[in-house]
């Protein structure tokens, strides 16, 4: 599970986020395009844009459930 206190400051302020736990296997940024984006110098994701819409907070929302290491976090806000 994410952990909040763990996240990465490259994440936008909201609901989403990606922690330190990230293996950057590219799972989010296909899943969900207009959200996730790679650090090429870190090597991992993050939440570039946190969801305007309903399809793609169900987008973040399968990424997150889909995380083969569960670094994608919802701190519900």
């Amino acid at each position: 599970m994410a952990e909040l206190e763990n996240k990465y400051s490259d994440n936008v302020p909201g609901r989403f986020y990606v922690d330190d736990q990230c293996i950057d296997c590219d799972l989010c940024r296909e899943t969900a395009p207009q959200n996730f984006t790679r650090s090429d110098d870190g090597g991992y994701s993050y939440v570039y844009k946190q969801p305007e819409t309903p399809e793609e907070e169900a987008q973040c929302k399968e990424a997150m459930e889909g995380c083969p290491v569960e670094a994608i976090g919802d701190n519900g806000a």
